[in-house]
């Protein structure tokens, strides 16, 4: 057993982080090693609470670790003197197992802006990288697009932008199997002087990039249709693409169900559609896809929904397993220092 513990992927998860927790962070740790056999899991957290919650399942105890924690970050908590005063809490304690190479990633479900700090603070951002962006994948049409910065950077610069799409480009080819992967940013129009100063003066230097499958720019109505695999922008227009998205998926699934309610023809139709129907809007559930990386760190940091279930972290933790394996920090080390060079 020893020796296949060295090839496992290990991964520290905040077990005290975000509206479910521990419960639910839990479960999704035990659901994520009893999938695999690749990865070991560190539970950080309030060992006897978290105990607790293991003592509810079977799952391989080799695969288990847990990590005491005596402090908990609160989502509203301001990041910084958070990071700086709570030492011992959960979100900082595993931040510090990625640093010092403990663990090959993190993931929390816990206050976004703490982890952001902290992955920029503990973690540390590799060589060359000026902005860690935040990239969730979303559901498409044709399967998922990549969306990034959606919450790190509201204030991001052209170089920042370029860096994004690079960074993008190697994570959808290595981790997702997308072939040069369609790159565009979002704007206001299709032309190419469209759009506010900074994207007019970012478009010249993505189709200048010799790297980068650059396809122009995308309107926010044509990434649903899948028309780009990784989608550029700063944090502001992404973060409102984000959660507008997830706001009109909840929507129109709550109005489907309650359409297929109104008469007893609809329901006898509603039942023979149940499966297929079931199988599409599970396609539009953003659960599926774990959660967004934060990527330019020196290890893999992972932030999930608040409200995340144990769907959510357990596709988390296995989405590291890929992002380990396929040596996505060494892939975009070289890819930025190529910029440099």
């Amino acid at each position: 057993m020893a020796g296949c513990m060295a090839e496992m992927v290990k991964v520290a998860v905040d077990a005290m982080g975000g509206d479910n927790a521990p419960e639910q962070i839990v479960k999704g740790a035990v659901e994520a090693v009893n999938e695999s056999s690749h990865v070991k899991v560190f539970l950080v957290g309030q060992e006897n609470v978290v105990n607790d919650e293991l003592a509810k399942y079977t799952y391989n105890k080799e695969q288990v670790k847990v990590v005491n924690a005596t402090e908990v970050i609160e989502t509203a908590e301001p990041p910084v003197m958070a990071i700086r005063k709570k030492k011992d809490s959960s979100l900082v304690k595993a931040l510090n197992l990625v640093k010092d190479k403990t663990c090959d990633a993190y993931v929390s479900a816990g206050s976004t802006g703490a982890t952001l700090v902290g992955g920029q603070v503990i973690v540390g951002r590799i060589k060359g990288v000026e902005r860690p962006p935040l990239a969730p994948l979303i559901p498409t049409e044709k399967g998922c697009s990549l969306l990034i910065d959606c919450g790190a950077n509201v204030d991001a610069r052209p170089s920042h932008l370029v860096q994004f799409a690079k960074m993008g480009s190697v994570y959808m080819e290595h981790v997702m199997g997308v072939a040069s992967p369609r790159v565009a940013i979002v704007n206001i129009g299709a032309e190419e002087d469209k759009g506010n100063a900074l994207v007019k003066e970012t478009f010249p230097l993505l189709k200048n990039c010799p790297d980068i499958n650059f396809v122009g720019n995308i309107e926010a109505r044509d990434i649903p249709a899948g028309d780009a695999d990784v989608i550029v922008c700063e944090a502001f227009v992404g973060n409102v693409i984000l959660k507008m998205y997830e706001g009109v998926g909840g929507t129109l699934i709550r109005k489907v169900k309650a359409g297929m309610m109104t008469s007893l023809r609809s329901k006898i139709g509603a039942v023979l559609v149940k499966p297929a129907l079931k199988n599409t809007l599970k396609a539009f559930d953003l659960e599926q896809y774990g959660g967004a990386p934060l990527l330019g760190l020196n290890g893999l940091v992972v932030k999930t929904h608040g409200s995340s279930k144990a769907v959510e972290i357990k596709n988390s933790i296995l989405q590291c397993i890929t992002f380990t394996e396929q040596n996505i920090n060494q892939k975009i080390k070289e890819k930025i220092t190529m910029e440099e060079s």
